[in-house]
């Protein structure tokens, strides 16, 4: 049965040859697929150069997405335009999908503002706090269903897919999510990166079962996918998000992946990970193993490989450029998009941070 599966569905091994699923099947083409390279490609640089901009003291901090590019940009294809994305803080190739500015994402670790970027509504800030975006989801999802725009009988039914890695899993906010989730059937697909640290602890402390096999607990299907295999994790969110469309409630997805880098750009893995088994995941590059089956379908050439090497390049010096533009966020700006409209406490709020601003300077 679909989403009870012990068995990790996986569609392209890591050599880059195709294998079948007797319950997921690939429907996309070769033309999609050099779509995916190409997103996978461009956010690989862009966390790239988030790093090194960190490093050279531009960003106060980084958290590395390193080796999670097709878990990423599989999901954020099966994502439609009234679907709704809640982030934790790592989801940088989802959000190039998106269409969201890269730049938010500069200037909120540069921390000129604080995340209160275009494209809320699509896709929602950025959440520091561990877990803690898996109830805001739900909760959204629960809205959806208020709102009538899920089930088969809604004009064009709508879902909600929320990212969290697998140390947040431990967290309390996110198993209250799966609680809420499963008792009002609510139209979420909860998406967890399994990058085998949560920081410094490894999977094995965190669940003594693969993490999927607890969605069953909690009364909802759980599907671990190869999470460094894009065709996959596409089939699987697509088949995922279509059940929370149609009003059959919560799936949980494990994308078995690793965290190539480190934690955040504060962190040392080598203190805490063995080497040996970075270089056994380097075999497992989700864009190597794309590239691969691309070139031996003769879908792409050298050429083409040159050019989104351009791009990606091009990017870069975007990138890099854009620091100088990006400008602080005053709290009069914060203060006029905490609301759609102004209220009594808020104004209240307002007046009082001005005169401890003012009071300060005073002093």
């Amino acid at each position: 049965m679909r989403g009870q599966s012990h068995d990790m569905v996986q569609l392209l091994t890591p050599d880059g040859q195709r294998v079948e699923n007797p319950d997921f099947e690939f429907s996309g083409t070769d033309e999609d697929l050099k779509g995916y390279l190409r997103d996978m490609i461009l956010a690989r640089r862009f966390d790239a150069e988030a790093t090194a901009l960190q490093r050279h003291g531009e960003l106060g901090l980084w958290p590395p997405s390193l080796g999670q590019e097709a878990a990423q940009v599989g999901s954020a294809h099966a994502v439609r335009d009234v679907d709704v994305v809640f982030p934790s803080y790592r989801e940088h190739a989802v959000a190039l999908v998106m269409g969201v500015p890269l730049t938010n994402f500069l200037g909120l670790f540069r921390g000129t503002d604080g995340g209160n970027w275009d494209n809320l509504e699509k896709f929602k800030n950025y959440q520091i706090v561990i877990g803690c975006q898996a109830l805001h989801a739900t909760g959204y999802a629960m809205g959806l269903q208020f709102d009538g725009v899920v089930g088969p009988d809604a004009e064009d039914p709508a879902a909600v897919i929320v990212y969290h890695g697998d140390g947040a899993a431990s967290q309390g906010d996110v198993n209250e999510a799966y609680v809420f989730a499963a008792s009002y059937n609510a139209p979420v697909v909860f998406f967890c990166q399994n990058n085998q640290w949560a920081i410094s602890e490894p999977i094995a402390l965190q669940s003594r079962i693969p993490l999927f096999e607890r969605a069953r607990g909690f009364g909802f299907p759980g599907v671990q996918v190869d999470g460094n295999d894009v065709l996959a994790v596409k089939t699987v969110t697509d088949w995922a998000m279509d059940r929370a469309r149609n009003g059959e409630g919560p799936t949980f997805i494990e994308a078995f992946t690793y965290r190539m880098g480190a934690h955040t750009t504060s962190d040392d893995p080598s203190k805490y990970r063995a080497s040996a088994d970075e270089e056994e995941w380097r075999g497992r590059d989700p864009i190597s193993r794309l590239t691969t089956y691309l070139i031996n379908e003769g879908a792409i050439d050298d050429d083409w490989l040159a050019q989104v090497d351009a791009d990606a390049k091009q990017l870069g010096v975007d990138l890099r450029a854009s620091i100088s533009t990006l400008e602080s966020v005053t709290m009069d700006r914060l203060f006029e998009t905490v609301y759609a409209e102004p209220s009594v406490a808020l104004e209240s709020q307002r007046r009082e941070y001005n005169e401890y601003a003012a009071a300060g300077e005073d002093a």
